[in-house]
């Protein structure tokens, strides 16, 4: 798969078959779209093409700057390139871009730079300045540029209106099996593994601290999650507590995982962690006695809830 930072860095002139989005989270709904924009690209020897955005449009048109996205470009890069789609074209959205008008957008960008003889989008389908240009109008323009408008309907999306933003406040909640559902995979977090406090070690519950060098990127509710992980080839699993650590008189938020079963140095390795089942809330504990036991009660469920669902 290319990977192109703009639109005008396109250019190729074959014929060619796209889909637009954000995309954020490449969902199970997401993912019908793809897999139709591969195997209608295939059938008709055009090239595929995905047209994202980054940042999201809100952040630029509403200055939402608090709103955290459920995937990094380099992991939404990633998890696009296994589709098998030919071009991921990840267009800088500003407020100048913005203000296209939905038929220079269509004659400038999707026929003379794109070459698209087809088109794949979402029943609800928005674009243009403010908008204000819906799936009728792109099939109008269709019909003047000669290219073909192919629907998404809801019923194709098996009547679930399933969103990014229902999968954001899921995770909001801490429901990661409610948000792995819509997803159609675990929810995942990457990151640097850095030098921490070296209380887990206090409580010989050594854990491994997470550095997420992209501040855009959504973390879920404080709690103690059972996550996954391949770490140098293996599966291993881990728990993960997100929150600031009260007992010990933490004051900002950490990533931190115990993994289980695994005793290696992991300093200044990048690891994923996919999260599984959220286990409990962050209490604030009596004693470091009373937070041990805990752990241990965490580390107890984690390895039956694996048993059972092994």
């Amino acid at each position: 798969m290319k990977v192109y930072n703009s639109i005008a860095a396109y250019k190729k002139t074959k014929p060619s078959i796209v889909t637009i989005g954000t995309f954020d989270g490449l969902h199970v709904g997401h993912q019908k779209i793809l897999k139709q924009l591969y195997k209608t690209a295939l059938a008709n020897e055009l090239e595929s093409i995905l047209v994202s955005f980054f940042p999201h449009p809100r952040m630029v048109l509403q200055k939402e700057s608090s709103l955290k996205l459920l995937n990094t470009i380099e992991e939404r890069t990633h998890m696009i390139e296994k589709t098998g789609i030919s071009n991921l074209i990840v267009q800088p959205f500003t407020k100048e871009f913005s203000r296209l008008s939905a038929l220079d957008f269509v004659r400038d960008v999707l026929v003379n730079q794109l070459h698209i003889k087809k088109i794949i989008v979402g029943y609800d389908h928005q674009f243009g300045r403010n908008r204000n240009a819906t799936i009728d109008d792109l099939i109008e323009f269709g019909k003047t540029y000669d290219f073909e408008v192919i629907e998404i309907t809801a019923q194709q999306l098996e009547n679930v209106s399933i969103s990014s933003t229902k999968i954001r406040n899921a995770l909001n909640e801490g429901a990661v099996q409610t948000a792995n559902n819509y997803l159609g995979y675990p929810f995942m977090i990457s990151g640097l593994i850095v030098k921490g406090k070296g209380i887990g070690k206090t409580l010989e519950f050594p854990t491994a601290n997470l550095h997420l060098k992209e501040d855009y990127k959504l973390i879920p509710k404080n709690g103690v999650y059972l996550v996954q992980s391949i770490i140098s080839g293996k599966e291993v699993f881990g728990l993960t507590n997100i929150g600031t650590n009260p007992t010990v008189g933490g004051t900002y938020k950490t990533i931190e995982t115990y993994f289980l079963d695994y005793s290696n140095d992991l300093y200044q390795k990048e690891i994923q962690l996919n999260f599984i089942k959220r286990i409990r809330e962050e209490k604030t504990f009596e004693s470091k006695d009373a937070l041990k036991n805990a752990i241990k009660k965490d580390e107890l469920f984690a390895r039956n809830y694996l048993k059972i669902n092994d």
